[in-house]
């Protein structure tokens, strides 16, 4: 899966833009849901171990993204795009569904919801990346552009 396209043409600056921009936002939605994670778990006697446990839980599909960026340089155009439209999607919807928890009237399950969430993210970057790739893969061999 090779780019074929340069830093100078028009494709190249524009994913160049999307990339900057996905990874503010992975690192806003980071620092976001684990302060919300936080405010919605402000009344909550736990101890530190699982605090800190359930903020490198929530953190884990973040870093999983960052780390899935540093791989993807000679990844093709299009599957790059799916990794940073991933980016994005998944900081919004975890701001959205720790918000919601966050600033909503109290609720008996909260946990449930900071224990699912992750590996949801998870599963949608399993799924989306690997799909566009393979995608991409076929293009390429049909001679369309990647």
């Amino acid at each position: 899966m090779t780019s074929t396209v340069s830093p100078g043409r028009p494709e190249g600056v524009f994913l160049g833009r999307v990339r900057a921009v996905a990874l503010i936002a992975l690192l806003v939605g980071a620092g976001g849901s684990v302060g919300l994670f936080l405010y919605a778990g402000r009344h909550r006697h736990s101890g530190i171990t699982v605090m800190v446990l359930f903020v490198i839980w929530v953190l884990s599909p973040f870093v999983l993204l960052a780390l899935t960026d540093l791989v993807s340089k000679r990844w093709s155009v299009l599957t790059r795009a799916a990794l940073y439209s991933v980016m994005l999607v998944l900081t919004l919807a975890s701001w959205i569904i720790y918000g919601i928890l966050a600033f909503g009237p109290p609720r008996a399950k909260m946990v449930a919801v900071f224990v699912m969430v992750p590996p949801a993210s998870w599963v949608l970057i399993a799924t989306v990346v690997p799909i566009a790739a393979l995608i991409s893969k076929r293009r390429s061999r049909r001679g369309g552009s990647a």
